[in-house]
């Protein structure tokens, strides 16, 4: 007997078919030409602590699990430009780079079509917002399971006010309803095509974002909001461009350290480390964990070694017998540097000139030196500048100003070195208990330094990142003292591993 599936009027509806998406795209739009920040080039090509705006955005598409392939839609006439930045990253997930179209709702049709015609999930993010975090990206993908649109916002900090075209105010919203929209915004595909379709019918149809298009022509249809961050700022405007390097900056001082001792030392065997400074203070202790964690390294000073950083012979022999010794060098450390307090009228030529080729001139030294060396290995350099780099200091004037130029120095070799692979950081640790502060300050209460083994190992975990163009923060722990990595690992029978004789 053959079941009746008629249903009357009063009949529940069926149960809507599970979503099953063949894949989840992310659309990175790159349409914007700088026209706010006043620059010759697209801002989304703009470098922010080292790299392209654009490439810091799909690097977090990139390694997010979520995203099985990424299409850039970018401003006509750069489509090369961005290739070349996906080829020489190695980003397997961008499938397409094509061109966008004059305004935002010509984009998004432009790429759907580049999309295909397959239901999937479709996550349309702005390239010039490089900090979103793989926390929104897998929300937004997840919430996909249960709605068919999803947006992404926070609550708006400001008090939001309606205007007339007399700049009269007309009427003031409960903040507490109120949101400040970001991207990505995310789309059964199905859904987001359907509302393009409609939209295609309204000789007034103009929009700046997908969810209107979808909240105006499928009203019907839920979007579902997820929180956003503060730090998901777009750079549209000047002062945006210093905002997201020091956001850059504050992510690379929370820099993940490794699990312990077994991890570090798989990442450093058979690199090769040449500490400039490196026999007292952070020098020293970021030499001594270096080896304990299996790195070959070299230590060069002026009190140990004769070395002397602003002298171009000295710093090519150090360089010249690390890589004689292991064939390689992965790493340059340049901690050397002399403090001398007094007021600047009265300070002696000597005494300056010491201050300046010491603290400046050696990192540069070193630098030009070392680059030959670094791109053989697409390595590292790295630096340390002061607290006292965003603001001069009384009675230490050289001293402020050469840390600041360090900060300089590194952006722009950071810059400059992209294309060879070499990376270029800059550690700021704040006052750190080191035999040059002591002579300096004298003794001060040990609770208000950091140590030099914090810096230390905050200089590890930055040197095995991959890192470039930045600045970064060490800070005294808050509430809890420092972690520590075990400097020997057990071996499988239950002993400790033993620690490898090293070259300094």
């Amino acid at each position: 007997m053959t079941q009746d599936h008629t249903t009357g009027p009063d009949a529940a509806p069926e149960t809507p078919a599970p979503w099953r998406p063949s894949r989840t795209v992310a659309v990175i739009l790159a349409g914007g030409t700088g026209t706010r920040l006043g620059l010759g080039i697209p801002k989304q090509l703009l470098k922010i602590a080292g790299k392209p705006i654009i490439e810091h955005t799909l690097a977090v598409f990139e390694s997010a699990p979520e995203i099985d392939e990424i299409i850039v839609l970018m401003a006509t006439g750069h489509v090369g430009e961005v290739q070349q930045i996906v080829d020489k990253a190695g980003f397997r997930k961008v499938s397409k780079v094509i061109e966008g179209g004059e305004t935002r709702n010509e984009t998004t049709r432009v790429a759907l079509d580049a999309v295909g015609d397959e239901d999937c999930n479709i996550l349309f993010h702005d390239a010039v917002r490089p900090l979103v975090s793989h926390r929104i990206v897998r929300e937004c993908v997840n919430a996909l399971w249960t709605y068919s649109a999803v947006d992404v916002a926070i609550p708006s900090a400001d008090t939001i006010i309606k205007v007339d075209g007399e700049d009269c105010i007309t009427d003031i919203p409960v903040r507490s309803s109120l949101r400040r929209g970001q991207t990505p915004q995310a789309f059964r595909s199905g859904t987001i095509r359907e509302a393009y379709r409609l939209a295609e019918g309204d000789p007034n149809f103009a929009a700046t974002d997908d969810c209107g298009v979808v909240l105006r022509y499928l009203p019907g249809t839920p979007i579902k909001v997820i929180d956003g961050s503060d730090e998901n700022i777009k750079v549209t405007h000047p002062v945006d461009v210093h905002l997201a390097d020091k956001l850059f900056q504050l992510a690379a001082a929370r820099v993940p350290r490794l699990v312990d001792h077994r991890s570090y030392r798989e990442e450093l065997t058979g690199r090769t480390m040449v500490v400039f400074g490196g026999s007292y203070g952070i020098g020293h202790d970021l030499a001594e964990l270096a080896r304990r964690h299996g790195a070959q390294v070299f230590a060069f000073s002026r009190s140990s070694t004769g070395t002397h950083v602003e002298r171009p012979e000295d710093v090519e022999a150090a360089l010249t017998t690390a890589f004689e010794a292991t064939g390689r060098i992965d790493h340059v450390v340049v901690t050397a540097g002399v403090l001398e307090k007094g007021n600047l009228a009265e300070m002696d030529e000597e005494t300056m000139d010491r201050v300046l080729q010491v603290n400046f001139v050696g990192p540069v030294t070193v630098a030009r030196l070392a680059l030959p060396y670094l791109e053989q290995t697409k390595g590292q350099l790295l630096l340390y500048t002061s607290s006292s780099y965003t603001r001069g200091r009384a009675r230490y004037a050289l001293y402020s100003a050469t840390k600041a130029a360090l900060v300089n120095l590194t952006q722009a070799l950071a810059d400059e070195w992209a294309d060879v692979g070499v990376r270029v950081n800059c550690v700021n640790p704040e006052r750190t208990a080191t035999p040059m502060r002591t002579r300096a300050f004298g003794e001060e209460p040990e609770h208000t330094l950091l140590s030099a083994e914090a810096v230390a190992q905050a200089s590890l975990d930055v040197l095995i990142s991959e890192l470039t163009g930045q600045v970064i923060d060490v800070r005294r722990p808050q509430g809890e003292p420092p972690q520590a990595v075990p400097t020997q690992a057990a071996t499988s029978d239950g002993t400790a591993a033993a620690t490898p004789a090293t070259a300094g």
